[in-house]
């Protein structure tokens, strides 16, 4: 059976207004994301990379072209009808976590279940901060952890309403190389395990290594499509 389409984008760009007028950031870019894959961008800072990922989330709205997630056409929805599609299909973990820090690592991983008006939002927060390693932790508020310990935390709230697709921002980006590797690990493992597509940002040539495709940005243009098999690339021209 072919495997369902999870992403799909139709010549979507992003353009923005200066003080010089209109500034294109983002070139139309086409390309389609299969249920279950896992995608790095990668590219130099400012290639469009965090910009692609904002639209493709749904953070921000796409100035021409169209995009799908899940069969549903972001570029006919409101900022309203968007937050809900993210709040049903959508995980998304920041390079700089995010945490609430008024909020115990327990609260801050069940917020999005209770906002969803789930009943099981405590046992299911309980049950996934096991899984990332930190029930010991559960009480601790964001100042009381460690760089990676607020990423599992991070993680954890991006995975409590068992999201179809989960975006990440440079999610090793602050993190030491052991801690990096425990996060990667978990995200692989998650991505496997729950077969959530995986979609991240990342300057790390390992991380996006181990990512099935590597899609590269240059000067918000999409430039190339990497395909990885057994740590051999092989580069697909794109368009």
């Amino acid at each position: 059976m072919t495997p369902k389409i999870m992403i799909k984008t139709n010549g979507i760009s992003k353009t923005v207004t200066t003080t010089q007028g209109q500034l294109q950031i983002l070139k139309p870019i086409s390309f389609e994301v299969k249920a279950g894959e896992s995608i790095a961008i990668v590219g130099a800072s400012g290639s469009g990379k965090s910009t692609l990922l904002s639209l493709l989330a749904g953070l921000d709205e796409v100035s021409e072209g169209e995009l799908y997630i899940d069969g549903q056409a972001m570029q006919n929805m409101d900022e309203e009808q968007r937050a809900q599609l993210r709040g049903a299909k959508v995980g998304f973990i920041f390079q700089s976590f995010m945490l609430v820090q008024s909020l115990t690592a327990l609260e801050n991983i069940m917020l999005p279940a209770e906002i969803a008006g789930r009943d099981d939002a405590k046992k299911r927060a309980l049950d996934i901060l096991e899984l990332v390693g930190l029930d010991h932790r559960a009480s601790h508020y964001p100042n009381q952890l460690s760089g990676g310990e607020q990423q599992r935390v991070a993680i954890a709230r991006a995975f409590i309403s068992e999201p179809k697709i989960l975006f990440a921002d440079e999610p090793t980006g602050n993190l030491d190389a052991a801690n990096s590797d425990k996060i990667e690990k978990l995200l692989f493992e998650l991505n496997q395990n729950s077969h959530t597509t995986l979609v991240l940002v990342t300057h790390d040539p390992v991380l996006a290594g181990k990512c099935q495709r590597q899609l590269h940005m240059q000067a918000g243009e999409l430039k190339e499509v990497f395909t990885s098999s057994s740590n051999e690339q092989a580069a697909l021209k794109v368009g």
